[in-house]
C-alpha cells in the first residue's frame, strides 16, 4: 500500500478499519488474487453464516452438535471445576451452550470480530445464565488478545468447535495452535472440532447450497467492501464458486468474474480477467491421525476423541504438554 493510501486510512478508519483495509488491497494486488475468510464475518456475514449452518447439505453443524449433546457428560467430567471457557470465534454461542450447561464453568469468554453480534449474544447469554461471568471480546481470534485479569487464577479451557482450524494452511494451524497454547496457560486444556475426510460428493454441495446461501454469504464480502471501504465491486458480476482439492484435502471458496471488469477501491484499480477467481476460504479436511500429528507438534497432547455414528466429524479434548 503507497502512502497516500496509508494516509487517508490513518485519518479516516480505526485500526481494524485499517487492517481490513491493508489486507484487501494487498489481497487483490496478489496473483492469483485471495481475500482473507476472517473478514467474512460483519453483521450480514455472522448472519448468513448462522443460516448456512441450519441448511440439510451442511453437515458439520448438525454432526458436531450430535457430539457434543451425546457426549455431554464426559466433555464436562475433562473440564476443571470453576474453570474458565474461551472460546475463539463465538458466533451464536450455540455450541458453547451445551458445554456450560454440562460442566461447571465459572466464566466465559467468547472472542469474535463482529462486536455488534458478538455484543447482543452475551446480552442473551446473561439472562439464561445468571450465574456466570461473561466476558465478551471484540477482536480477531487469529491474533494474540489478553484475557480478563479476574480469569488469571482460573483454570483456563480452550473452545474452537466448527472445524474452523480448517481455515488455516498447514503451518499457519500449528502456529495458531501454539498460540492459544500461550494465551490460556501451561495447564490449559482444549475442545476442538475437527471435520474428516469423506466423499466430495458429500462435501461440495456443503459449501455450495441449494438455496444460495453460502453463494450470498460469500458475496457478502464484496458487499462490505464496498460499504466500508468505498469499493465498486459489481456483486452481479462474480459468482461463488466451491471445488474440492483433493490433492491438498480442502475444499476452496472462489468468487469468479463473469467478464473483463475494473474495479476501484481506495485510489487503486484492480483488473479482473473471464473466469479469473477471488479465492475466499480454504477448509482443509483431516484423518483423526493427521491432526493429531498437528495438535502434537504445536504443543498439545490428546486425551480423548469422539466422531458422530456417520463419522463425518470429530472433536477432539486436547491438553497442553509439558
Amino acid at each position: 500500500m503507497d502512502l497516500q493510501i496509508a494516509d487517508r486510512l490513518s485519518t479516516q478508519h480505526d485500526h481494524h478499519d485499517q487492517d481490513f483495509a491493508r489486507d484487501v488491497v494487498q489481497g487483490l494486488a496478489r496473483q492469483p488474487k485471495r481475500l482473507p475468510p476472517k473478514y467474512f464475518y460483519d453483521a450480514r456475514g455472522s448472519d448468513l453464516f448462522e443460516q448456512i449452518t441450519k441448511l440439510p447439505e451442511y453437515y458439520p453443524t448438525r454432526s458436531e452438535l450430535s457430539i457434543l449433546r451425546d457426549r455431554a457428560s464426559e466433555i464436562a467430567a475433562l473440564i476443571p471445576r470453576g474453570a474458565a471457557l474461551v472460546e475463539f470465534g463465538a458466533g451464536a454461542f450455540t455450541k458453547a451452550r451445551i458445554v456450560l450447561g454440562a460442566a461447571n464453568i465459572a466464566a466465559y469468554v467468547p472472542v469474535d470480530i463482529s462486536a455488534e453480534f458478538l455484543n447482543a449474544q452475551a446480552r442473551t447469554l446473561r439472562c439464561d445464565f445468571p450465574r456466570l461471568e461473561v466476558h465478551p471480546i471484540a477482536a480477531d481470534f487469529t491474533a494474540p488478545f489478553a484475557l480478563p485479569p479476574p480469569l488469571r487464577t482460573l483454570p483456563k479451557v480452550g473452545f474452537f468447535p466448527g472445524s474452523t482450524l480448517g481455515n488455516f494452511e498447514p503451518d499457519d494451524a500449528v502456529r495458531f495452535l501454539r498460540q492459544i497454547r500461550g494465551i490460556l496457560g501451561e495447564d490449559a486444556r482444549l475442545l476442538i472440532g475437527i471435520d474428516l475426510e469423506k466423499d466430495e460428493q458429500l462435501l461440495v454441495p456443503a459449501y455450495d447450497d441449494s438455496a444460495g446461501v453460502t453463494a450470498r454469504f460469500n458475496l457478502n464480502l464484496l458487499a462490505r467492501i464496498n460499504r466500508e471501504l468505498g469499493g465498486d465491486f459489481d456483486l452481479s458480476a462474480f459468482t461463488h464458486r466451491a471445488l474440492y482439492n483433493e490433492a491438498r484435502h480442502r475444499i476452496e471458496m472462489h468468487l469468479v468474474s463473469r467478464k473483463p471488469q475494473t474495479v476501484r477501491l481506495l485510489g487503486q484499480r484492480f483488473a479482473f480477467r473471464t473466469g479469473e477467481s477471488i479465492h475466499t476460504e480454504n477448509s482443509y479436511k483431516f484423518s483423526l491421525e493427521r491432526f493429531q500429528a498437528i495438535a502434537h507438534s504445536a504443543g498439545w497432547r490428546s486425551q480423548t476423541c469422539w466422531t458422530d455414528a456417520a463419522r463425518l466429524f470429530s472433536v477432539h479434548a486436547l491438553a497442553a504438554s509439558g
